[in-house]
C-alpha cells in the first residue's frame, strides 16, 4: 500500500476505535454478536472461527465447518496484539507499516504469539476502556476485520434504538 493510502486507513480504523464504544459488555452481548459474525460469514458462503474474550475469560467460540485449528492459533495470535496495545490488530499492522518497522523487531514480539493481521477488535467500554476482544479467522485481513466492525456497529445500532 502507497503512504497515503496507509495514512487513511489508518485514519478510518481509528476512527472506529473511538466510535465503537459499548455503555456495558456482557456475556449475552457476546452471544448476540459472535452469532450476527457467523450469520454474517453464512450469507457471503465463507467460514470463519469467531473467538469473544471479556476480561480474560473466553465467553464465545465457534468455528464454523470448513475452518480448522489453524484459526484458533490466528485466534490467540491476533488476540494477543489488541490485548497488549488496546488497538485493533489491523490498526497495529498498518500503524507499523506506515512507520516502515517490523512489528515483531520494534516491539520485541514473538511471531509464534502475536499476528498484525487483521481481524482482532478491541472491547472498549464507557468508564473501563479495553475490557476484551472479538476476533475472527478465516477470510483476507481486510474482511475480517470489516466483519468484526460490521458486528459491533450493528449491534451498537440496534441496542441503542431499545
Amino acid at each position: 500500500m502507497e503512504y497515503g493510502t496507509l495514512q487513511a486507513k489508518l485514519e478510518e480504523v481509528k476512527k472506529q476505535e473511538e466510535e465503537l464504544i459499548f455503555k456495558s459488555f456482557s456475556n449475552e452481548d457476546a452471544w448476540h454478536i459472535g452469532l450476527f459474525i457467523i450469520e454474517s460469514a453464512k450469507k457471503i458462503n465463507k467460514s470463519v472461527a469467531v473467538n469473544i474474550i471479556k476480561n480474560r475469560q473466553t465467553v464465545f467460540h465457534y468455528g464454523m465447518d470448513g475452518t480448522s485449528p489453524d484459526q484458533d492459533e490466528w485466534i490467540k495470535k491476533k488476540s494477543n496484539v489488541v490485548l497488549r496495545h488496546h488497538h485493533s490488530s489491523y490498526y497495529m499492522m498498518l500503524y507499523n507499516q506506515l512507520k516502515d518497522r517490523s512489528y515483531f523487531d520494534f516491539y520485541s514480539a514473538s511471531p509464534f504469539e502475536y499476528a498484525v493481521h487483521g481481524g482482532a477488535f478491541p472491547i472498549i467500554t464507557e468508564g473501563s476502556g479495553v475490557i476484551g476482544v472479538i476476533t475472527v479467522s478465516g477470510l483476507t485481513q481486510e474482511e475480517d476485520h470489516d466483519l468484526v466492525v460490521k458486528a459491533i456497529t450493528g449491534f451498537l445500532n440496534k441496542t441503542s434504538r431499545q
